[in-house]
């Protein structure tokens, strides 16, 4: 059902004055001021910290109460800061390079040298959505698969900003041919693979022990066309004070000709990179969604 027109104009007017306010700050002074509005917000989002707070169970059961409640705060702290960056997407991409540093960027470059086209996978660490767009700035624009907002308004504004530098976004509700075109043109698309997924979209693979509904987007495009398979992602460097884009290098991956077993495989492959980084930063990922929540046949609910 869709939104009033005085709801719609109403959203797009907060949002827009909000990131018109961080976006008149220097970059750093944008990400500093909201990674603190972020640690304010956390006193009052009780619904979110009690999802954020069973997340954490699951993934570190071993660790105590007081070890794993600074992880959730980080999450809230990692949210403002990406409002702040995102607020500066609109700024000479010069001033941004001095908040960003990279890492294997050489790995992209001959991936893209391949020319069977290039399927770069992230999650909901650190700054995802600078994973995509410093990708730009530092001269590598790309194609990414995106949920609509379900405001025009707002979705027109963040689109705008997304795609200043030459990236492209693909509405992820039809957009298998798009981006088997991409693919196949030799060009590079971004998949988000963090999130729950409706069942057939997805498969279930282990993520931090539990099986979790997972896209199998990723597997499926790489397996048809031979796409290189990279890891990009943004995390925050507090010792450093800046973000680091990190691209790894290529999953290495057998295909045996069975493609649901190959699928399976593989999406567990990436997966466990995803994981791999959420242990490595565990106060940068998005604890407050409901990651577990589409459960196996027969499977007990994990949220109350």
């Amino acid at each position: 059902m869709s939104k009033p027109n005085l709801q719609i104009d109403l959203e797009y007017l907060v949002a827009r004055s909000l990131l018109g306010l961080f976006g008149l700050l220097p970059p750093r002074s944008a990400v500093s001021l909201g990674a603190l509005m972020g640690r304010v917000a956390f006193y009052f989002s009780v619904r979110l910290r009690r999802t954020g707070e069973r997340n954490l169970e699951i993934a570190f059961p071993d660790l105590p109460v007081n070890t794993r409640r600074p992880f959730l705060r980080g999450c809230f702290a990692n949210l403002g800061r990406l409002l702040g960056i995102f607020s500066q997407f609109h700024k000479d991409s010069e001033r941004l390079k001095h908040l960003i540093e990279y890492e294997g960027l050489e790995h992209l470059k001959a991936a893209q040298e391949h020319g069977r086209g290039v399927i770069l996978f992230t999650g909901h660490i650190g700054a995802w959505e600078l994973s995509s767009f410093a990708l730009s700035v530092f001269g590598y624009p790309l194609s990414f698969l995106v949920r609509r907002i379900d405001n025009p308004q707002i979705e027109a504004l963040v689109d705008r900003a997304r795609t200043r530098l030459g990236n492209r976004t693909i509405d992820k509700r039809s957009a298998a041919r798009e981006m088997l075109q991409v693919l196949q043109s030799g060009g590079t698309l971004g998949i988000l693979v963090d999130l729950n997924t409706l069942d057939r979209e997805a498969i279930f693979v282990d993520f931090f022990g539990v099986p979790a509904s997972t896209t199998f987007m990723v597997a499926k495009l790489a397996l048809r066309t031979g796409a290189d398979v990279l890891p990009v992602f943004a995390p925050w460097d507090e010792k450093r004070k800046c973000f680091l884009l990190k691209v790894d290098e290529p999953l290495i991956f057998e295909s045996t000709g069975d493609e649901t077993d190959d699928v399976r495989r593989l999406t567990q492959l990436y997966t466990a990179v995803a994981e791999k980084y959420v242990r490595t930063y565990p106060d940068q990922w998005l604890w407050i969604h409901r990651r577990w929540k589409t459960r196996p046949p027969g499977g007990a609910e994990i949220y109350s």
